[in-house]
């Protein structure tokens, strides 16, 4: 549970290059000159919230919602904080299926005990099939309408914004050789090295964030903004601190009870009686269910994991880990206790039980498409 914790302090570092360079001029550039309408808009702001939060984690929320928002006024949009929290959540939640530097992924490989690179193609796979859900639901929720048209004083603003800013639609590529390059690293020295995965990405972000603002001339503000992130990001991080030390002392209190033994018999009676492809269907919900109640999804995998070490990973280990970690999507998506809708709530003003109603139909088509895939590897594997 440290080690969560302290992935979670270190991970915002990686927004700082990002920052520190000026990106969003690109994006909203972009946003000018290439999207025509409210579809064309939906598909960009999720799959840039993909693209951030395969690099930066949480950061990606606030990164891709202040860069994408004020481009929104021109479209006709009823419900803009709708719009752009479905499409910024959906978006965001797919990485945290592969990304190395997201918590639960290090959680659920120390869980099963499975090789990063095993699994890595068929995480990409479900990713990419869930970013195309989410884009083909987007297309059918938003018909294609026209940009509003801006008044003259509007116009004048705008171009003279035109004019100053300094749109370089190439820079973008830096934050696309960053994430395959960070990817890469990460992976190498998992495969060539013999440290906890989490250890390892925490390692490796400081001085890769450095270095890049190096590559862009930001070294000196990197460091002081270093400094700054320090002194008070930690007092930010007391919550999410809490909950990961309760969470801790919840599972050795299971154990010392012994009732941890009590729940892994159940679940491998449950196991035994419905068989393990139906298991593998029941799987998923564990962590969504347990979201619900305050539960980190790494928290209620870990009080299963025993159970499934006994009877599932020996048989098919792949799949049970894709099925652990898809699990957790659903819990991202909706579960009104965890940090992803929390913050999302408050960059956009609303209950977070609000954005978890806003995501359920995509989250019930999202659990269509794991249970089909999971069912799919397991007879080919």
């Amino acid at each position: 549970m440290i080690q969560m914790v302290m992935l979670f302090a270190v991970i915002p570092i990686l927004a700082l290059p990002i920052r520190l360079g000026e990106y969003a001029h690109e994006v909203r550039g972009l946003i000018e000159r290439k999207v025509k309408n409210e579809n064309q808009l939906y598909m960009l702001t999720s799959g840039l919230s993909y693209f951030f939060s395969s690099f930066m984690n949480l950061a990606a929320l606030p990164m891709t919602y202040y860069s994408i928002s004020p481009a929104v006024s021109g479209f006709s949009v009823n419900n803009q904080e709708r719009y752009l929290s479905r499409s910024i959540t959906h978006g965001y939640a797919m990485p945290l299926l592969w990304s190395p530097i997201t918590p639960i992924v290090g959680t659920v490989l120390g869980l099963t005990a499975i090789s990063y690179t095993r699994v890595l193609p068929y995480l990409l796979l479900l990713s990419i099939g869930g970013l195309a859900l989410d884009w083909t639901a987007g297309t059918l929720l938003f018909k294609p309408g026209r940009k509003r048209k801006m008044s003259r004083s509007q116009n004048e603003t705008s171009a003279a914004r035109e004019q100053n800013s300094r749109f370089h639609p190439a820079r973008l590529l830096h934050i696309l050789v960053a994430v395959l390059l960070l990817n890469a690293l990460i992976t190498l020295f998992d495969r060539f090295f013999k440290l906890d995965f989490m250890f390892l990405v925490s390692l490796l972000v400081i001085p890769f964030s450095f270095i890049w603002c190096l590559f862009i001339h930001k070294g000196r503000p990197f460091l002081q903004s270093v400094g700054h992130h320090f002194q008070t990001y930690w007092s930010k991080m007391q919550n999410q601190f809490f909950i990961f030390l309760s969470a801790g002392f919840f599972i050795t209190a299971l154990h010392v009870s012994r009732a941890d033994t009590i729940l892994n018999q159940w679940v491998e009676a449950l196991i035994h009686f419905i068989g393990i492809q139906a298991f593998l269907i029941m799987l998923p919900l564990f962590p969504f269910a347990l979201a619900f109640i305050g539960l980190h999804p790494a928290v209620g995998l870990a009080l299963i994991s025993e159970a499934i070490h006994a009877d599932l990973l020996t048989q098919c280990p792949i799949v049970v880990t894709i099925a652990m970690l898809g699990g957790a999507i659903p819990a991202f998506l909706m579960g009104p206790y965890n940090a992803t809708l929390g913050m999302m709530a408050s960059i956009v003003d609303e209950k977070p039980f609000k954005l978890s109603n806003w995501n359920l139909t995509f989250t019930f088509f999202y659990l269509i498409l794991l249970t089909v895939f999971v069912q799919l590897l397991y007879f080919i594997l």
